[in-house]
């Protein structure tokens, strides 16, 4: 598999670096492409974040529109947008495509290629609520940055790993995850 991973100024880096970190230990995973808005790298490091580096990670300018992941000729299998900025599920709802992020965005719908979003903002304004159904219906999955607890996490990684889970499944990478047993019915 071939994926794409954004990052975007919003707060949430531990997302990124989870998504990474999970993406690199599946076997499946064979190319990762790293693409970060400009201000991403500041919040990560605000966030006090580090993204890893691997040989099947390769960054790209966020400006480099004849990046493979420019052209739905280059069959990328999925993209996740971690985390996204409402700003950029703006564009992409809208069809600008002014960045590469956004560009890629935009191939992964045009395919019909799993596009994923892990939006983190709170609370909703009708404006982002609109962007967010325009993406699905376009054929996006839109994720909240909205852990679970059914697992009793002991930390906020732990936490924040429950939604990493939920990404990987969506992606199509098969992942180790927690998985909500429930009570029997009387």
């Amino acid at each position: 598999m071939k994926v794409i991973v954004a990052v975007t100024a919003a707060s949430g880096a531990i997302y990124a670096r989870l998504v990474l970190e999970h993406l690199l230990r599946s076997t499946e995973v064979e190319r990762i492409a790293l693409i970060m808005s400009e201000k991403a790298a500041e919040v990560v490091a605000f966030e006090g974040e580090q993204l890893p580096r691997e040989e099947r990670i390769t960054e790209y300018d966020n400006h480099d529109m004849f990046a493979d992941v420019a052209s739905g000729s280059a069959r990328w299998d999925a993209m996740v947008v971690v985390p996204a900025s409402m700003g950029t599920v703006g564009r992409i709802a809208a069809g600008v495509s002014q960045t590469l992020i956004e560009r890629a965005a935009d191939v992964m719908l045009k395919e019909r290629r799993r596009l994923i979003c892990v939006v983190r903002e709170a609370p909703y304004s009708l404006i982002h609520l609109r962007n967010m159904t325009a993406i699905t219906e376009a054929g996006a999955i839109v994720v909240p940055a909205s852990p679970s607890f059914y697992s009793h996490p002991k930390s906020i990684e732990e936490a924040a790993t429950t939604i990493v889970e939920r990404v990987m499944d969506l992606s199509g990478v098969e992942a180790v995850a927690y998985r909500f047993e429930g009570r029997e019915g009387k």
